[in-house]
């Protein structure tokens, strides 16, 4: 799953880097993680809207990516909670006012 968040991370840099990149677009990808419409994306929110891709992968759904159900049929067995786990560090990492939100600019932010 570290591979995931690091596309995910990525993605938010390029994004965040690209010249011009409008602030109605940050709030744009705010909202697909913003399940309450508040304006900010709470850690169980973060961890909500990205676990939707290991449910997705957890063909048996016994809560275990197996190297069967991960991309390219190899690597290591991860769990739920490992998964989890790993995102709420990143949370707090790109969390950097340390509010125990984040916001649009934080949320696109580069990973430090």
């Amino acid at each position: 799953m570290r591979r995931t968040a690091a596309r995910i991370a990525t993605a938010a840099a390029l994004l965040a880097a690209v010249p011009g990149w409008a602030q109605s677009s940050r709030s744009a990808y705010l909202a697909m993680f913003d399940r309450n419409g508040d304006g900010r994306v709470s850690e169980p929110e973060y961890i909500g809207y990205l676990d939707r891709g290991f449910v997705a992968m957890d063909a048996n759904h016994d809560g275990v990516l197996e190297p069967s159900e991960l991309p390219g049929g190899r690597g290591h067995a991860v769990t739920l909670a490992h998964h989890e786990a790993d995102l709420r560090r990143q949370f707090r990492r790109l969390d950097r006012n340390h509010d125990g939100f984040l916001d649009a600019r934080e949320l696109t932010a580069p990973p430090r």
